[in-house]
């Protein structure tokens, strides 16, 4: 237990720990949170594309060559 006579060579890896931990969540609840906004990004982009073939604008081919051309890796998406 931590009291107040406690040296820093006690308390300085509990608080590394705790960091460590802390970033990780972190972590782990933005890689999620980006994930599901992708998500909902091209399912926003297939809704779009589905309106622009209904009122003629567009080809189905045309929407389907959009949708296959989504980048699958790098900086714009994974």
């Amino acid at each position: 237990m931590l009291t107040l006579g406690s040296s820093m060579g006690e308390v300085i890896p509990i608080v590394a720990i705790a960091c460590g931990c802390g970033v990780a969540v972190v972590s782990i609840i933005m890689g999620t949170l980006t994930n599901a906004s992708k998500a909902n990004q091209r399912e926003k982009t297939k809704r779009e594309l589905a309106a622009y073939v209904a009122e003629g604008s567009m080809t189905p081919e045309e929407a389907e060559r959009i949708l296959k051309a989504e980048p699958k890796g790098g900086a714009c998406g994974k």
